[in-house]
């Protein structure tokens, strides 16, 4: 694969750096691996393995504590000795501000070097944390630069490029890592690394290599740089080995904070589930209920497991005569790049989506989720992806606004799935029944504080 690496120069904080190319995780069967070098200093995850018998270990602060507000975990940031942080956060809690003020707070602004990197599993997730950077720095004179793959027309070879000297950058694993294997990315002056979706970025089937990688070269350039790692979810697994890799290798003490996964869901979303009998009555609940209803409360958006799903749907409801979008992972940047900028100004209501939008999409207007597939684990379909699904829940009121959630299921596949997600995380979900009965739909968004 070409290094097509960001053509960006650094920026300050007034102009975000442009740059488009795709690195997706929601289409695993279609994911592009970036990184194609080998490296003599491949981190040795074997040393890193997890003792099973340590899964439950009990954190350093109390498991009770199932608060992640910015009023906690920002002191824990920002006061010296600026210990490393784990934490869980409840979706719309407020953790991207957080770490971006604590980025802020330990550039040095007459220092032309980087000193704050902050790493995201998707392009979409680094633009839009650029954005907050760029909104809270506004006034620092701080540089920033976005680490994501250029298009064809701002490639620069990276043999090409010169260092790297914006203060603050934000960008995919991927790109980073090319970055810091040529040289252009230096980590001397390192002092605060984020990990947003940091179970995902940390996970086996995500972007456990290429993270260890980076951490293991900042630990060896700058021993002392604060390590953050924020999630909305963290499985067990996962969650063992980022406390193991953390004391590994940075060796020193460190703070974390985790929620229950019962107290995970957000209480300001109603979730319903509606019974459909096949899945023409699907496409209908969303074309009479939700659509019609939802024209009243807000902006939409439908999940969608596959992008075959989502050309079906968008196929199904354009020629119903609805204005909808849809994105997922083959689109072009550009295209994605213009969808989005749509449906966060406002200009479209109803967005389809597989789960490339799934984690960490901000956008204050969605009221609506609905889910048109249940997510599931792509090596076992019939088991759910609980994290997914409670990232898909959490599109939906956020920053404590009201919103609701509709699960529509038509087999036993789809019931037993849903049984599994409430078993998981000890919540009745609602049913709307029957399907196709505007009342019970009313009804069901007035609960929801939304009509």
């Amino acid at each position: 694969m070409a290094d097509n690496e960001s053509a960006t120069a650094s920026t300050t904080a007034q102009e975000p750096s442009k740059s488009t190319e795709t690195k997706r995780w929601a289409d695993v069967a279609e994911e592009e691996q970036d990184i194609a070098e080998a490296s003599s200093n491949e981190p040795k995850l074997d040393s890193l393995a997890i003792d099973d018998s340590k899964l439950g270990h009990t954190t350093l602060t109390d498991p009770e504590d199932s608060s992640i507000e910015a009023a906690i975990s920002l002191p824990m940031i920002l006061t010296p000795p600026n210990k490393n942080l784990i934490a869980q956060a409840h979706n719309g809690s407020g953790k991207t501000t957080c770490f971006v003020l604590g980025m802020l707070s330990r550039v040095d602004p007459k220092l032309t070097a980087p000193q704050a990197l902050c790493i995201c599993p998707t392009r979409e997730l680094a633009i839009q944390n650029m954005e907050v950077l760029l909104k809270m720095g506004k006034f620092t004179g701080i540089t920033s630069e976005l680490a994501i793959p250029a298009d064809p027309a701002n490639y620069i070879p990276i043999q090409k490029r010169p260092p790297i000297t914006a203060q603050v950058i934000i960008g995919t694993p991927g790109t980073i890592c090319k970055w810091m294997l040529a040289k252009k990315l230096g980590m001397s002056q390192m002092k605060i690394l984020v990990f947003d979706e940091a179970d995902h970025m940390l996970a086996e089937s995500g972007f456990r290599d290429d993270s260890v990688k980076i951490m293991k070269a900042i630990a060896k350039a700058q021993f002392s740089c604060q390590v953050l790692l924020f999630s909305a979810t963290f499985d067990d697994a996962v969650r063992a080995f980022v406390s193991k890799i953390v004391e590994e290798i940075f060796v020193r003490d460190y703070n974390q904070m985790f929620v229950k996964k019962e107290e995970l869901s957000l209480e300001s979303v109603k979730q319903y589930k509606v019974h459909c009998p096949d899945e023409l009555s699907k496409i209908m609940v969303i074309k009479d209920r939700i659509l019609e209803l939802g024209e009243k409360v807000g902006q939409t958006i439908i999940f969608v497991r596959s992008r075959n799903s989502a050309a079906m749907l968008h196929k199904s409801l354009v020629s119903l005569g609805y204005e909808v979008t849809t994105i997922q992972g083959a689109l072009k940047q550009e295209d994605r790049d213009k969808i989005i900028k749509e449906f966060k100004e406002g200009l479209t209501q109803v967005l389809i989506s597989t789960d490339l939008l799934a984690r960490g999409f901000d956008q204050k207007q969605v009221n609506l989720v609905v889910n048109f597939d249940l997510p599931v684990r792509y090596d076992r379909p019939t088991e759910p992806d609980y994290e997914v699904y409670l990232h898909r829940v959490g599109r939906a009121g956020r920053f404590g606004r009201k919103g609701a959630v509709f699960n529509l299921l038509c087999d036993d596949r789809d019931d037993l799935i849903m049984g599994k997600i409430e078993k998981y995380f000890n919540a009745q979900i609602a049913e709307v029944a029957p399907w196709n009965s505007e009342k019970e739909f009313e009804v069901a968004l007035e609960n929801a504080g939304l009509l």
